[in-house]
């Protein structure tokens, strides 16, 4: 086997980290919006700390992220110098439904999205959209609790409605919640999630992450009813778990903390609940209403591919004293046999490989690398020096190797996968830190932590790399 002649080669981006122009074009508030950069972000993207509207006295790097709202053009034109034949991208909620629970949508917020679609088009690029990548409307957080309320099924089943229909010509390939398993770890970012005093925060997880996936069923019944020819995945923060020795107690820790992660895709590819999780459901006192009609949709609705991120592998022990990984929303422990990024992120081109064997003998179902890169601190030289302004040959190197490992996989192991879009194709504001400097792109944009910059757009050395790897399909690395 080989990678297929019409493998989906591309980058991703999210609007929350990109788009800006958050009051323009009838927009909303949402959750993702009021995430300062500074030491409370962490607390508030966990929901341990309210903040519910925009602080004046805070710095918030998404309301204006790199502008991709007025830039749109100018990136597409580069993503399509490069040879992109797909474009990973998101709706924000809150251009559509300003408050999330109206009736009718904001139709500047949907001729956005088309204009932007139509570009994409225009240069052959194949739309992969992310209907939820951590968006919530303000509105739907503070009125009803978020995805904590059933009644955020129905609101979600609008806006995808309102998407399939408005967007059938324009856009195939569909996800229908990026990294749903983030919902444990960043419950506020991930899902709008704020927790009372007292309150049972692994009950709230769950019983959200239940509205969650009944909504994504009935997306994919939605999308597949307006237009058989969709193609609607799930996709989860990936990276299987090692066990730090083999004493049983780690392989045993490193099955569970897989179990965790792998739930929410068991159930959105294979349409219910396994018994490992009902049992640890029963064990937890965690409660929620499974519907008959919840069961139906679930069980009949299931994925057409699954997609994924991955950035590392993950290690785990019982035992105390071992140091533990920093900079990850999955901490863990350090594995001692990998090297770490500017951000301790621990880099291990294999476990790619190993993640992705492990999905697709679990699934059968194609698989999508929407997310893997290398945050790191580029320099944008004053001066062009051998024809680049900025020399990024480690994210080169990383990428190699990783396109490597997924290449393994595919002609070796015999992994049906659809494409490949690395993370922050183009800079943008980092989710777990709300930093510019951790850049991810191929295109460096002049924007830095504080707000300042230009926004001017240049090409780093790893532009003119990737370009030539897509040209051969992968085979000139």
């Amino acid at each position: 086997m080989a990678l297929q002649k019409d493998f989906l080669w591309g980058g991703a981006t999210a609007a929350n980290q990109c788009e800006g122009a958050y009051l323009e074009g009838g927009r909303g508030l949402a959750n993702v919006d009021v995430i300062p950069h500074g030491e409370l972000r962490p607390q508030v993207m966990r929901g341990l700390y309210t903040m519910d509207r925009i602080d004046e006295n805070q710095y918030y790097p998404a309301l204006k992220g790199i502008d991709f709202y007025h830039h749109y053009k100018e990136d597409i034109a580069l993503f399509a110098e490069m040879g992109f034949k797909t474009f990973r991208m998101s709706i924000a909620w809150s251009r559509i439904f300003p408050k999330g629970d109206e009736e009718e949508p904001n139709e500047e917020g949907l001729k956005f999205y088309e204009d932007v679609f139509k570009e994409c088009k225009k240069y052959e690029i194949e739309p992969l959209v992310t209907i939820t990548h951590f968006d919530c409307p303000m509105h739907l957080i503070n009125t009803y609790g978020g995805w904590k309320n059933r009644k955020m099924i129905d609101f979600y089943k609008r806006l995808v409605t309102v998407l399939f229909t408005r967007y059938k010509d324009l856009v195939k390939y569909w996800i229908t919640f990026n990294e749903i398993n983030m919902i444990l770890h960043l419950p506020f970012m991930g899902a709008g999630l704020h927790f009372e005093e007292n309150e049972d925060q692994t009950q709230a997880k769950y019983v959200s992450a239940h509205h969650e996936l009944v909504a994504s069923a009935w997306a994919t019944k939605i999308a597949h009813e307006i237009n058989p020819d969709n193609m609607i995945g799930c996709m989860m923060a990936a990276g299987n778990y090692y066990p730090y020795s083999c004493m049983p107690e780690d392989v045993w820790a490193a099955l569970g903390k897989d179990r965790e992660n792998m739930m929410f895709i068991d159930v959105q590819a294979r349409g219910y609940y396994p018994n490992y999780a009902l049992k640890f459901f029963e064990r937890e006192g965690i409660h929620f209403d499974i519907s008959d009609e919840d069961r139906e949709i679930l069980k009949n609705h299931t994925v057409d591919f699954i997609s994924f991120s991955y950035y590392s592998s993950r290690c785990i022990t019982t035992q105390e004293g071992v140091g533990e990984t920093i900079g990850n929303a999955f901490k863990g422990t350090k594995n001692p046999y990998l090297k770490s990024s500017e951000w301790g992120w621990q880099i291990d081109p294999l476990g790619l490989r190993i993640t992705m064997n492990t999905l697709y003998d679990r699934y059968q179902k194609p698989l999508f690398i929407v997310e893997n890169g290398l945050g790191a601190n580029d320099v944008l030289l004053e001066e062009e020096i051998d024809g680049y302004r900025v020399s990024d040959d480690y994210r080169i190197s990383y990428l190699k190797e990783h396109i490597k490992a997924f290449k393994a996989a595919v002609e070796e192991d015999g992994v049906d996968l659809l494409g490949f879009t690395p993370w922050g194709c183009i800079d943008l504001v980092s989710a777990s830190t709300g930093e510019m400097a951790k850049r991810y792109g191929f295109i460096y944009v002049d924007r830095h932590n504080d707000g300042s910059g230009t926004m001017q757009r240049y090409k780093k050395k790893s532009f003119y790399w990737y370009k030539d790897v897509i040209a051969s399909n992968g085979e000139k690395l």
